[in-house]
């Protein structure tokens, strides 16, 4: 797998956390029903080849970091600026581009003062 020197730069800022969720793809669906210890290694190298192409096709290298692929839905997370999730939003293939909201939460023990 190649890796990607993630640089902190892109579209003019900092980045933040979102999750990318793509289209119904069958060979996703074959893989998934598979059970077997190697269709679970089989699914999790076709799902970072294909997280991997998409972001590698939109978006230049060392301007996002992609954080990891889901096995239990065919999506990633990814640390890239609001223009770039804008560019994912119109590639073929993906679904839905949604910022991590988590994220801007605060920590569940803050007091008050």
């Amino acid at each position: 797998m190649q890796e990607n020197r993630y640089d902190g730069v892109g579209g003019g800022g900092g980045g933040a956390c979102y999750f990318v969720f793509m289209n119904y793809d069958p060979e996703y669906e074959r893989l998934r029903a598979d059970r077997s210890g190697e269709g679970a290694h089989e699914l999790d190298e076709y799902l970072s080849r294909k997280h991997d192409g998409v972001l590698g096709r939109c978006l230049e290298p060392g301007t996002y970091r992609k954080v990891s692929s889901f096995l239990i839905v065919d999506g990633f997370s990814v640390e890239i600026t609001e223009e770039q999730a804008d560019v994912l939003r119109s590639a073929e293939g993906v679904r839905v581009v949604e910022k991590n909201q988590d994220q801007a939460a605060p920590p569940i023990n803050a007091t008050a003062s």
